[in-house]
């Protein structure tokens, strides 16, 4: 990557362009905003390349408070170098990359020190805040002086913007800078889900149900463990051509099973169910058919996407009894800052599979064509551009 250098802007505001949602739903307007100066604890990082998550989609659409609040930036899946830095900063200087993601790593508090979790409890708990330290104080305005909301303490889609030090990873720079964002959120998910929660080992079956970004990430981390089976369950079937690409053996396209469960054709498949089954779309009865698709016994569940408004999940109680688990896996059981520069190593060894995430590349101000690719379901990764 070829070194950015910055003019001396360091505890003055900087005047950029950003990607503004005004209203959910409609088209994100490029605007010229102000982002100002880090605080204590905060790093101003100049965003090189972002892309798009599903998670971006859904909360652009949303149009309940709390969670739904305008006008705001978009965006957590980045790569920035940093630009400067707040009082209290260590680890980070000027001129690193780093990567922002949205869930934080304190480093500081018992379940961060712990190996049995990723859950932050000084802060994971908080995701309505603009800013991770000072509450609803953001560092963007826009050119009638009015504050512009935060999204997920990262907020990528804007040339600039203010990330506090949990929320940041420096990496080799190495890496591409379009495969380094992939890592920042649903790439790291799935192949966290494989390698950290599930565990998946060498020989053991694997059924992943929805092959977007996060599902074949979790089938690339099947593949790299060994997994002798991994079957990929999606109802577009152009993304079985692609899964192949990530070790996908066997496809499932639920319109074709006939009368039969998905969880039958699986098992018939098997010989009596899959060792691990990940649900990646959010849907109840989805989540379901994952959970009897695993063996007797054994069988381990880990769901990945969330049911719309947190509905609850029902689930045999007898299925439960006789040996099957089922777990929840937020980033993957990731602790962003020692895990994510395990990832970029696999890649610069030629282990890890990230090209072929990308599907297409945009520059950015074409941001709201890829939203259309996105939804439309003709894109896995869409990398936005800032200087091209």
């Amino acid at each position: 990557m070829e070194k950015t250098s910055f003019s001396n802007n360091g505890g003055k505001p900087i005047r950029c362009k950003a990607a503004i949602c005004r209203k959910p739903g409609e088209a994100l307007v490029i605007e010229d905003i102000q982002v100002d100066p880090p605080q204590a604890y905060e790093v101003r990082i100049k965003i090189l390349c972002t892309s798009l998550c599903h998670t971006d989609i859904t909360f652009w659409k949303l149009d309940s408070p709390p969670l739904s609040r305008f006008p705001r930036i978009l965006g957590h899946e980045a790569v920035g170098v940093v630009e400067s830095i707040g009082e209290n900063v260590d680890g980070f200087k000027q001129g690193d990359v780093v990567l922002p993601v949205f869930h934080p790593y304190c480093e500081e508090c018992r379940d961060c020190k712990s190996s049995k979790t990723n859950w932050c409890a000084k802060y994971a708990d908080d995701f309505i805040s603009n800013t991770r330290r000072y509450g609803m104080a953001s560092r963007f305005k826009d050119s009638s002086g009015e504050d512009i909301h935060h999204f997920l303490f990262v907020s990528s889609f804007s040339e600039y913007t203010v990330v506090d030090i949990a929320h940041l990873v420096k990496i080799s720079p190495e890496i591409p800078v379009d495969k380094a964002a992939l890592l920042s959120c649903g790439v790291s998910t799935g192949l966290g889900a494989a390698w950290k929660v599930a565990d998946v080992e060498e020989g053991s079956t694997v059924a992943v149900f929805g092959l977007g970004a996060v599902g074949l990430a979790v089938a690339e981390g099947a593949r790299l463990r060994g997994a002798a089976k991994i079957i990929g369950i999606d109802l577009n079937p152009h993304k079985f051509e692609l899964g192949k690409k990530f070790g996908f053996t066997d496809f499932i396209n639920p319109t074709l099973c006939g009368e039969k469960k998905i969880s039958e054709v699986i098992k018939e498949m098997t010989g009596g169910g899959v060792d691990y089954s990940f649900e990646c779309v959010g849907l109840a009865s989805l989540l379901n058919e994952a959970f009897i698709s695993t063996r007797t016994g054994s069988g381990k569940t880990i769901m990945l996407g969330m049911e719309k408004h947190a509905a609850t999940i029902s689930l045999g109680s007898y299925d439960l009894l006789i040996g099957r688990t089922v777990c929840g896996s937020l980033f993957g059981g990731l602790k962003s800052k020692l895990d994510i520069p395990i990832f970029v190593d696999h890649y610069l060894k030629k282990e890890l599979n990230l090209d072929s995430f990308i599907t297409h590349e945009l520059n950015f101000e074409e941001i709201n064509k890829a939203f259309s690719l996105l939804e439309e379901g003709k894109s896995v990764r869409c990398i936005l551009w800032m200087d091209k």
